[in-house]
């Protein structure tokens, strides 16, 4: 018992000390504080799953509530078109002189401004023409000199033949004053052709225009010492150039198989050779059409390409040999076809996609065959038909599968812009 009571005493002084921790309170605090944890993790979790049921339901409303994007849709117009083979051509002058002089000597005249509009005769240059009418004057009394003598044979010729009739000449006589009378007309001849000659050099002395067309600049001033030539064999001096304007040439290379192509439709018509071209020179007022005239005969090895060549009108001489122009060779008669903006058929790599509204509103991707752009509006060979409604405003919001609201374009807005 004593030992009892004595580990009682020295235990309850330990028990009781103010500074040792009370046990049995903390014990306490510890469970309050667990059950107060899970009411704030309950209310968190509550709270969470509240705020994510509203957060969702707000999207599904705002998902219910927002409309589809509005397009503006319209079927393809349509047209009568021709099939068109398109080339990049040159201008080129249908007749293209360089003037060199066919007599030499001093330039005297120039009767020109360079870069003139000339007519056909007009005078060009004069060269010194004293030397070349001296030797005209000496041919034409050659001429004069032969034919005194040949008149004086013929009388002769009368008067030894009346003698053999009368028994007072010969017969030999006879001969002889024949003989005399055909040398006097040869040399009348000889003394003729002296004439034409001195006369060709003394015209063309005097430089004219060979054709109408525009003039180049003159190559020698006066007062300068020309070569001529008649044959051109030997050196002469370029005087200018010269070149015609209407109408005009314009020469294109074709592929082997745009050839091909325009060999096939060739032989489904009959005539001549003789096709509608256009001409696009960038302006509707300068545009005009033509007619091919000329396909070479063989394909160039090097290129691949033949060669080939339209008339063009030029009577307001606005076109120039040398210039570009964009060239569309006729292939068929216009035949109906179906139109759409050409920003409507959007190119994807090597084709071209043409968006499209179901009868549902959705989105429906076609890829069609691209023609010819007329004033805006893209021909549509093949992909799409008739009363398909195309996209052709609002395409950015437009995805294909996607739902979208179509709007019909106005018939005279649509064809205001064909028309523009």
């Amino acid at each position: 018992m004593n030992n009892e009571a004595s580990q009682r005493s020295n235990f309850e002084p330990y028990v009781s000390q103010p500074n040792s921790p009370n046990y049995s309170r903390l014990i306490k605090k510890a469970s309050s504080g667990k059950k107060i944890n899970r009411f704030v993790i309950f209310s968190v979790v509550m709270m969470g799953g509240y705020c994510a049921h509203e957060l969702f339901a707000t999207e599904t409303t705002l998902e219910q509530v927002m409309d589809p994007p509005s397009v503006i849709v319209s079927s393809p117009l349509k047209g009568n078109f021709e099939t068109h083979l398109k080339f990049l051509g040159q201008f080129a002058a249908v007749e293209h002189v360089e003037l060199r002089p066919q007599v030499g000597g001093t330039l005297e005249k120039i009767h020109f401004k360079d870069g003139d509009l000339v007519k056909k005769g007009d005078p060009l240059f004069t060269i010194d023409q004293t030397p070349y009418e001296i030797r005209y004057s000496q041919a034409t009394a050659q001429l004069e000199n032969a034919q005194a003598k040949l008149q004086l044979a013929n009388q002769e010729l009368t008067r030894a033949k009346v003698l053999k009739e009368t028994d007072a000449g010969t017969t030999q006589n006879v001969e002889q004053r024949l003989a005399d009378q055909q040398a006097a007309s040869a040399l009348v001849n000889v003394a003729k052709a002296l004439v034409r000659d001195a006369k060709f050099d003394l015209d063309h002395a005097s430089i004219i225009a060979p054709f109408s067309g525009k003039i180049g600049t003159h190559q020698v001033s006066v007062g300068n010492l020309i070569a001529g030539n008649r044959a051109g064999t030997g050196p002469t001096t370029l005087l200018t150039t010269i070149v015609s304007l209407d109408p005009i040439y314009l020469n294109f290379d074709m592929s082997e198989a745009d050839y091909q192509t325009f060999q096939r439709q060739r032989m489904t018509e009959k005539g001549e050779l003789a096709s509608k071209v256009y001409v696009d020179l960038g302006d509707a007022k300068l545009n005009r059409t033509g007619t091919l005239d000329f396909v070479d005969n063989a394909i160039d090895r090097s290129s691949g390409t033949i060669r080939a060549r339209a008339t063009i009108p030029n009577k307001d001489l606005l076109l120039t040999p040398g210039g570009f122009a964009r060239v569309r060779l006729a292939l068929t008669s216009a035949e109906s076809t179906l139109l759409v903006p050409d920003a409507a058929a959007t190119p994807d790599q090597s084709n071209h996609i043409v968006l499209t509204v179901d009868h549902d509103g959705t989105v429906k991707p076609k890829r069609v065959e691209v023609g010819d752009l007329h004033d805006g509006m893209r021909v549509i060979k093949s992909g799409i038909g008739a009363s398909d409604l195309v996209i052709i405003e609002g395409m950015a919001s437009a995805a294909p599968g996607a739902k979208v609201k179509p709007m019909n374009a106005k018939t005279e807005s649509v064809n205001q812009k064909n028309k523009e």
